[in-house]
């Protein structure tokens, strides 16, 4: 038999080599990646597919409260899952209501992040209440088929005094995170209003006593879905808006208000809004369905 050549490793190929670990001990390393991670484990092998989808894996994904969150929902029911895999995908792909339809919950799915979608209703508007500035109307596109959306949007007839914010607990948030907030919203084909000057965005935490703030405009043009080097703005547009609006996969429309690093640790109040008081244009044509608020990406 011809002699090993100096220098040949003999034993089990890699792959086969880890798979020869015993499969809790694969899924205690797999629960250490990501969820992107894991699903791509599943195409190794047989045992770290076993592994990948085990629900010791995917509970560590899932945030550390996920049981009291899902507990505030009315569907909680339907969310039974014996999979925790299964549940993980659902709260990434439909969104639950919760605090009393106050609110609405999900996940992001490359992450586990906790993000959620503050409906107008939530939010205070200034002359909100008033049928001359505002209206409160349903829109079937508001509402989806897992009933995860709001029953009513706010829609502005006119108004010169535009200033609408939120505002929540860090403690909801996921520690450790860079979040953003972006106002979900249409515009009308005959609003106006929203350019000259453009509206300021803010978010901060009142604790920190320091708030970002960015000017930015509604009607500039729209980012479809994909890739951001899609529209060109021009220089001066470039300059003055450090964000545009994006065609959001559910058919409206989303512009970041700004980001926040959240800690973690101590409890404090996450405060965010969009407002123009000085100039006091003329404003119209705004539908406004809440602000959502996510993990950054990238």
């Amino acid at each position: 038999m011809m002699e090993k050549e100096k220098g040949e490793k003999s034993g089990p190929p890699c792959g086969e080599g880890i798979s020869i670990l015993p499969e809790g001990c694969i899924s205690d390393i797999v629960a250490l990646t990501t969820p992107k991670d894991a699903c791509r484990a599943c195409v190794v092998s047989s045992i770290f597919r076993s592994a990948a989808e085990s629900n010791g894996v995917w509970e560590k994904f899932l945030p550390s409260d996920y049981q009291a969150i899902i507990a505030q929902s009315s569907s909680s029911d339907s969310l039974n899952f014996s999979s925790k895999k299964q549940l993980y995908l659902s709260l990434s792909d439909n969104p639950i209501l919760i605090d009393g339809a106050k609110k609405s919950f999900f996940l992001d799915k490359l992450s586990g992040k906790k993000c959620y979608h503050l409906p107008a209703r939530e939010l205070t508007i200034a002359w909100g209440n008033d049928p001359r500035y505002w209206r409160w109307v349903s829109l079937p596109e508001s509402r989806s088929l897992h009933n995860s959306r709001f029953p009513e949007v706010a829609a502005l007839n006119y108004v010169f005094w535009f200033d609408i914010n939120g505002k929540m607990s860090t403690s909801m948030l996921s520690p450790k995170t860079n979040y953003a907030a972006y106002l979900v919203y249409k515009l009308t084909e005959e609003a106006y209003g929203f350019n000259h000057p453009p509206p300021t965005a803010s978010i901060g935490t009142t604790g920190a006593g320091e708030v970002y703030e960015q000017t930015v405009s509604l009607d500039l043009p729209v980012v479809e879905p994909g890739p951001e080097d899609q529209v060109v703005l021009p220089q001066q547009q470039q300059q003055q808006h450090t964000s545009r609006p994006k065609q959001r996969n559910d058919g409206w429309l989303e512009i970041e208000l700004g980001q926040i690093f959240n800690e973690g640790g101590e409890v404090d109040e996450l405060q965010f809004g969009l407002k123009e008081v000085e100039v006091l244009r003329c404003k119209s044509g705004l539908i406004v369905e809440g602000i959502e608020i996510r993990p950054t990406r990238g």
